[in-house]
């Protein structure tokens, strides 16, 4: 098979990894982010900024041509591949990245913005193992609202922070909420909401509830990010 044919099957093959914080091989934790439809990955991490989190490294993927897949997370899962396979085997090498690095999952967050956070819970849902913290800001599952949903593995009481306004014109506040179940029924601790007429947007509340998530997870926490 010739290079162009490979990557039309893995559109995301060899896609760059942009990193903030501490250094991967001295961080105490760590968080992969996943931007959104159109966005760039240095438009996550900024995000980074926000938290002013001491010891963690951050490391966020670039999509190819800046989408994760191609139509609405809401469209038959076919519609979306070879993209979205492509996308969830991204973001499977940057843990294993970090896991090489002497980082377990156990301490490792994901967190995505749109369509990043539809792809995050996506790639949670299929992987379900115990995380340090998963956030999806104005995201959901990716399908129909009434695709079956049937996954393996635990999230073993991983927390799980689901933010996003009621009124959002690309994600209903139905599918957060169907998602909040599923990822109930596999053992994740989850926390929802859903702010009222707020734009297509991250809040303060929500950086301060990622805080609040993954600051135990680094020796100091905020009194340290403010010494």
């Amino acid at each position: 098979m010739s290079a162009p044919e490979a990557n039309l099957l893995d559109p995301h093959q060899g896609q760059p990894v942009r990193t903030g914080g501490t250094p991967l091989g001295h961080a105490q934790a760590a968080m992969v982010m996943i931007h959104g439809r159109g966005a760039r990955a240095e438009d996550i991490l900024s995000l980074s900024d926000q938290l002013a989190l001491p010891g963690f490294a951050y490391l966020a993927p670039q999509a190819a041509g800046d989408t994760w897949y191609p139509r609405r997370f809401l469209e038959p899962l076919a519609s979306n591949e070879p993209w979205l396979g492509s996308a969830l085997g991204l973001i499977g090498r940057v843990l294993a990245q970090i896991a090489q690095a002497g980082i377990p999952p156990e301490r490792t967050g994901l967190l995505g913005f749109s369509q990043g956070a539809c792809l995050t819970l996506e790639f949670v849902a299929r992987h379900a193992r115990r995380y340090a913290a998963v956030v999806g800001l104005s995201g959901a599952l990716i399908g129909p609202l009434d695709l079956p949903r049937s996954y393996a593995g635990s999230l073993a009481g991983t927390p799980v922070f689901l933010g996003c306004s009621d009124t959002d014109r690309h994600v209903p506040k139905e599918s957060v909420l169907g998602t909040a179940e599923v990822l109930r029924s596999l053992g994740g601790e989850v926390s929802v909401r859903l702010y009222p007429q707020m734009d297509h947007t991250v809040n303060s509340d929500e950086i301060e509830a990622v805080r609040t998530l993954v600051q135990p997870l680094v020796a100091g926490g905020a009194s340290a990010a403010l010494a």
